[in-house]
């Protein structure tokens, strides 16, 4: 199965690269490059420092999450294996990342029906973290009140499925009947009280400002890199402008939203007066400084954790 989710994400990177090529023919390649010429490189580095910077705060978050439960493997090991999930998070659903549980398992032997939950957990916290940083901008950008209020409501509804475990275990069974998620979420069977336990007290306070502060650090970045394409876009619009395309590729369901995120954050920069072919190379940029380099990282931390190798068990 993990030889498989490799080949799979290797697929969609395929697909990402033809969308990508059609995005830019379609906007006409000669303008897209006299764009990317305008770039101001000397940005670089302070646009990588603030990426990395929120891969760690992510990592913060896993580490603070496994010792809630108990869990204490060498840091150097987990860093690997926390950072092998960005390799398949282009997965849809971000099921890819349970990656993380499987190498837990081979190389620790911590069952997976402890560590599935946490890795599910991050994702809600994430969401969370998402929606902290776009209530800041919501009143700059009427459109993207709109879909971080229709989060909002989202969010409440996981959060209370989270907290009652007669509901967790009516939604369980239902996704339990399908067969292509079924084998999945079966180590999330017995995980009520650990998802419950992971966003309460303390650690959901600390969680969550982690989530909030990875955030903070991404929309710095986008908004540096629209500074390095000389464009000024107050960051009050720009935060509401990018979460929202953000948020519109989660509930897409699709591999990082690949297509959504891309289609909706260059109509959204049109919005705000920016020329189509301007805003396409934009949210290129973006993309590859904020996902895709992260995910040839993954690639990296998987092959050191041995999860080219692995099998289940």
């Amino acid at each position: 199965m993990v030889n498989f989710s490799i080949n799979k994400a290797i697929l969609v990177i395929c697909i990402t690269v033809a969308i990508y090529a059609f995005f830019l023919i379609w906007s006409d390649a000669g303008k897209v490059s006299e764009e990317i010429k305008k770039f101001k490189f000397e940005y670089v580095p302070l646009i990588v420092t603030l990426v990395v910077a929120g891969w760690f705060c992510l990592f913060a978050r896993w580490e603070l999450l496994l010792k809630h439960h108990g869990i204490k493997i060498p840091r150097k090991k987990n860093m690997q294996i926390y950072f092998s999930g960005f390799a398949l998070g282009v997965i849809p659903g971000k099921v890819g990342d349970l990656i993380k549980s499987q190498l837990l398992k081979t190389n620790f032997n911590i069952s997976r029906t402890v560590s599935a939950p946490i890795v599910i957990i991050e994702q809600i916290y994430t969401i969370i973290g998402l929606i902290l940083v776009s209530i800041i901008g919501m009143l700059y950008f009427e459109i993207g009140a709109y879909v971080i209020g229709s989060f909002i409501i989202f969010l409440i509804v996981i959060m209370s499925v989270i907290q009652s475990q007669k509901l967790f275990k009516k939604i369980f069974n239902i996704f339990k009947k399908r067969k292509k998620i079924g084998k999945i979420i079966e180590p999330l069977s017995e995980s009520h009280e650990i998802l419950r336990n992971s966003t309460r007290g303390k650690i959901f306070f600390y969680a969550s400002g982690l989530s909030t502060i990875y955030w903070i650090l991404e929309c710095s970045a986008v908004f540096v890199i629209l500074l390095a394409f000389g464009i000024e876009l107050e960051i009050f619009v720009m935060i509401p402008t990018y979460t929202s395309s953000i948020i519109l590729g989660v509930v897409s369901f699709l591999p990082l939203g690949i297509g959504v995120v891309e289609g909706s954050l260059t109509s959204f920069f049109t919005l705000h007066g920016i020329e189509v072919s301007v805003a396409l190379t934009l949210v290129i940029i973006i993309r590859i400084f904020t996902r895709w380099i992260s995910v040839c990282f993954g690639f990296i931390a998987l092959k050191l954790s041995g999860g080219f190798s692995i099998k289940d068990n």
